[in-house]
C-alpha cells in the first residue's frame, strides 16, 4: 500500500469530528511506525534485551 493509500485509510476511519492536529498526530505515528519497520527490515533494529537494559538505566534512581 502507498503512503497516499496509507493516510486515505486512516481519514476514513477516523470520526467526523477529528481536529487538524488529531489527524496530523496520527499520520506521523504511523509513517514512525513504518520507518520503524523498515528499519527492522534492514537490520538497524535493536534488540530487546538491549531496550530493556537501556530501560533499567531510565529507571533505578
Amino acid at each position: 500500500m502507498s503512503d497516499k493509500e496509507t493516510v486515505l485509510e486512516l481519514v476514513k476511519r477516523l470520526p467526523a469530528t477529528v481536529s487538524l492536529q488529531e489527524i496530523l498526530r496520527e499520520i506521523q505515528f504511523v509513517a514512525a511506525v513504518k520507518e520503524g519497520l523498515a528499519e527492522i527490515d534492514q537490520g538497524q533494529g535493536i534488540s530487546v534485551e538491549s531496550v530493556e537494559q537501556l530501560l533499567e538505566t531510565w529507571t533505578t534512581p
